[in-house]
């Protein structure tokens, strides 16, 4: 037969053990609806990036290249070197970045590059890194997206000494070809000086 003051202390420790996990479950239930509300953040600011992973689609395969660089950019040269040669585009990551690689020769020698572009979901941009051959290391990654059928991708580099934007414009865009262009500015993007200028045409 059971005592009242054991039953008392069964009572007790039933009612101690009630409220904790009711303690527990609040708690739970707050975490959860915490963690909703950050994915459900994250989902939103997903939702409303423009979806843009596959804007370098178009340029999947093999291209005949022909690149012309200015010899000394922001000196006040006029001299341009030219180059003819090929550039494979292979996707990866199911679209959300693609490897570029560049091969071309020309009076002034021969020139191997290399670019990772890696997309991010979240902001809707992509981030062009750029690699000479025997470097060793990739550049600061230009950032910016397409608009209306033209890309824009911009960042900060130091030439002679000096810190400079640079500005990387993909456009003329069609089913066989496409231009690339990159300028210089000394002066934060008030005046713009190209370097670089390379014509695609799909083989």
């Amino acid at each position: 037969m059971i005592s009242v003051k054991t039953m008392n202390i069964s009572t007790r420790n039933q009612i101690v053990v009630l409220l904790f996990s009711a303690a527990v479950a609040s708690h739970a239930s707050q975490a959860l609806a915490q963690t909703k509300s950050a994915t459900t953040g994250n989902d939103e600011r997903a939702a409303r990036a423009p979806d843009g992973q596959h804007d370098f689609d178009f340029e999947i395969g093999t291209w005949k290249t022909h690149l012309k660089r200015l010899q000394r950019p922001l000196t006040g040269s006029t001299t341009w070197i030219e180059y003819d040669g090929t550039t494979t585009v292979r996707s990866v990551w199911n679209g959300r970045a693609n490897l570029v690689e560049l091969a071309v020769d020309g009076p002034a020698g021969h020139i191997e590059a290399l670019s990772l572009r890696l997309y991010n979901a979240q902001s809707g941009q992509w981030s062009l890194n750029f690699s000479s051959l025997g470097s060793g290391s990739l550049s600061e990654p230009a950032i910016g997206g397409f608009r209306n059928g033209r890309g824009e991708f911009f960042n900060k580099e130091t030439l002679n000494g000096k810190v400079i934007t640079v500005r990387f414009v993909i456009s003329d865009i069609t089913p066989t070809s496409c231009r690339f262009e990159q300028s210089f500015s000394d002066d934060d993007g008030k005046t713009w000086e190209v370097n670089w200028i390379a014509t695609d045409t799909r083989m």
